[in-house]
């Protein structure tokens, strides 16, 4: 049972390192495509990837795999947009860090559905939160509204956790990808079509970020996800996925030139040590 755990968990790190490079393709492909017109083709991509995944048999009734896909769908089109539409007000490195507060939204969501939550956990959430303020607000108050609209989409990534936690008892890990990705898509494009205008030369032009989003974030890192979270509670698998924000920062710094103030710095800090203090906890107890 501990290795099964510890090799989950080390599908889980290896995911937070692609999702946190993931930011700075993010960032970079915003300079040629709207925020849906990017998310629609990378979580297509994504999708046809995994087909041949979702072809084979596995637990669950097709009723029950076309719901919890919609449903996870629904969840990863409302989390991601509100991170794509914020990232371009903002940079991957904070961008990264303030979507990691779902290290403390799943503890609350776990709560709400009476799971145990120790008090390292919480301890370490509210480092998170601390660290979170001197992260985004400045000395006069102000907020970026980019900020706001990632940290909104913070909400939907805890939740995202949750559902997928309580799905993968329930429909085969590849079926589910396939499918939570192909709903995405599909509000992605049809958001796009009512909103957003791109020609065929901006798609050409952000190729590069768009195919590591689709490929590398999408094909391969909500699936190892999907697998990961198997033998991971909601919880710590959380504070694992959210060190994709110490990535995304190392991406931002060194492939976008972009730097933190030494307020910032001590926040980030503050909420890597929030989420250590609760994987170390989650190891003392099992």
């Amino acid at each position: 049972m501990k290795s099964r755990v510890l090799k989950s968990e080390a599908l889980l790190l290896l995911v937070s390192v692609i999702w946190g490079f993931a930011f700075v393709a993010q960032r970079a492909g915003m300079e040629f495509v709207g925020p849906f017109t990017y998310n629609a083709i990378r979580f297509t991509l994504g999708s046809l990837v995994l087909y041949p995944f979702a072809r084979r048999t596995g637990p669950g009734s097709r009723e029950t795999l076309w719901l919890g896909g919609v449903l996870a769908g629904g969840v990863l089109f409302c989390g991601s947009s509100l991170q794509q539409i914020g990232i371009v007000y903002t940079t991957a490195g904070k961008a990264g860090f303030i979507t990691g507060l779902y290290v403390v939204l799943v503890p609350l969501i776990g709560w709400i559905r009476a799971h145990r939550i120790s008090p390292a956990t919480w301890s370490g959430a509210v480092l998170a939160v601390i660290g979170l303020y001197l992260l985004c607000v400045d000395e006069t108050l102000n907020i970026n509204p980019g900020d706001l609209l990632v940290l909104l989409g913070a909400f939907f990534w805890a939740l995202h956790v949750h559902i997928i936690s309580w799905l993968t008892r329930r429909i085969a890990a590849g079926r589910l990808a396939f499918t939570q990705f192909a709903a995405c898509a599909l509000f992605s494009s049809l958001t796009a079509l009512l909103s957003e205008q791109s020609s065929a030369g901006a798609i050409m032009d952000a190729a590069i970020p768009i195919l590591y989003g689709g490929l590398f974030s999408i094909g391969i890192g909500y699936t190892l996800q999907v697998i990961g979270q198997r033998h991971v509670p909601p919880a710590h698998a959380a504070i694992i996925l959210s060190l994709e924000a110490a990535f995304a920062v190392l991406g931002g710094w060194l492939l976008l030139d972009e730097t933190l103030t030494g307020r910032g710095l001590a926040g980030c800090l503050l909420m890597l040590s929030g989420m250590i203090l609760s994987q170390l906890d989650f190891r003392n107890r099992h």
